[in-house]
């Protein structure tokens, strides 16, 4: 009887112990890592990318957290540097083991990071644009914003309903520049258009009318397309206006900011260039299964941080969301599960756009998920 009682007694403290184990585990909270540049060249992107993450952290940790617990947020400046990308990235899986990183505000930062991440097989959505990211598809990477050659196709199909087929591109030469350079020149072809004029510019040029007047003089140039980000892109706009180029006049998402038309000034005015509808929420119908969500995120935005919204920060949004929604579907923040889960999310409305990913696709958007804007009276325009 008494060795029954203390057998008893014994499992009874296993229980217990596993009980508080349980407990103790369910109490953790869920580590968000994330490398992001919020300063250097590239801070108009890391900035509000951070901001909105803290942001919405704070909020749904207030609102009870996921899964019973609370979001931790460990983040890391890279400056735009993809050495240090790599170091943090690092940092993040074996020190600070995270479960998700949402993070990478440049490709070069993020491909710098892929190899350690698919290594380490942690999930991992990324804020950058290239094709390369998740072109071939890479089995723990995904990315939020619409690919270079998505907007490609997009600024081409506008260019070609005005009726132009011939274009002068000017792109810069960094990660982004030049995959959308590569990009626009297949899709061109795809589409039977011509790149009469190829030419580029470094991060470090002050001054494009150079290569401006190299397009200038290109007989028959119907349409100049600027494939870029950052300052550059700025530069080449007020250039233009310099050069008194009349001919329609194209920008990528890589600028899709009130930031830009800050830097551009008047020369902006008459500019397309393809974007997500947060630069123009009004703007969008009733209907619009994008407007409340982006009107939400723009309002509660600027009332937190006392400035403008931009589509950077929204990937940032549509990044933890997605990370949330993977984790709640796998009940867990079980790597694989919530692997699993992110490429099985369908019908997800973000600012972005609407996500439907898939085992063959782990951006889950396609061109239509870009609007195309124009500069007018010093604003941003939904065209179509």
């Amino acid at each position: 009887m008494l060795k029954t009682m203390m057998r008893r007694a014994g499992q009874c403290a296993v229980v217990a112990a596993a009980c508080l184990m349980m407990s103790a585990q369910a109490a953790e909270p869920i580590k968000i890592g994330s490398f992001l540049s919020v300063t250097g060249p590239a801070s108009f992107l890391g900035d509000p990318e951070l901001k909105t993450l803290e942001m919405y952290v704070e909020k749904i940790n207030e609102e009870g957290g996921v899964l019973g617990r609370q979001l931790e947020l460990i983040h890391y400046d890279d400056v735009g540097n993809a050495s240090s990308a790599r170091n943090f990235a690092s940092r993040l899986i074996r020190s600070d083991r995270v479960d998700i990183i949402v993070g990478g505000s440049t490709t070069g930062a993020t491909m710098a990071a892929v190899p350690l991440i698919e290594q380490a097989q942690v999930p991992f959505i990324s804020l950058a644009g290239a094709v390369v990211i998740t072109t071939p598809v890479k089995k723990w990477v995904f990315k939020t914003p619409q690919s270079d050659r998505m907007a490609a196709e997009r600024i081409l199909a506008n260019m070609k309903d005005r009726g132009i087929t011939k274009i002068g591109l000017i792109s810069g030469t960094g990660g982004f520049g030049s995959s959308g350079r590569t990009q626009t020149l297949e899709v061109a072809e795809q589409m039977g258009m011509d790149v009469v004029a190829d030419v580029t510019y470094s991060g470090s040029d002050t001054d494009m009318t150079a290569q401006l007047t190299n397009i200038r003089n290109t007989k028959g140039v119907e349409a100049v397309l600027n494939f870029g980000f950052g300052q550059g892109p700025a530069i080449v706009t007020r250039n233009y206006v310099q050069l008194g180029m009349k001919l329609p006049f194209y920008q990528s998402h890589g600028v899709a900011s009130d930031s830009f038309l800050d830097l551009a000034g008047s020369s902006a005015e008459g500019l397309r260039l393809p974007a997500s509808p947060l630069l123009v929420p009004d703007s969008l119908p009733q209907e619009d299964p994008q407007k409340e969500v982006v009107q939400n995120y723009k309002a509660e935005y600027e009332a937190h941080w006392d400035s403008k919204v931009s589509t950077f920060g929204a990937y940032a949004y549509d990044g933890l969301m997605l990370a949330v929604r993977a984790i709640e579907k796998a009940g867990s923040t079980d790597p694989e599960a919530v692997r699993s889960a992110l490429e099985n999310i369908q019908g997800y409305v973000g600012v972005t756009g609407e996500f439907n990913m898939s085992p063959d696709d782990h951006n889950g958007l396609n061109a239509d998920s870009f609007r195309i804007l124009e500069v007018q009276n010093g604003e941003w325009k939904l065209i179509d």
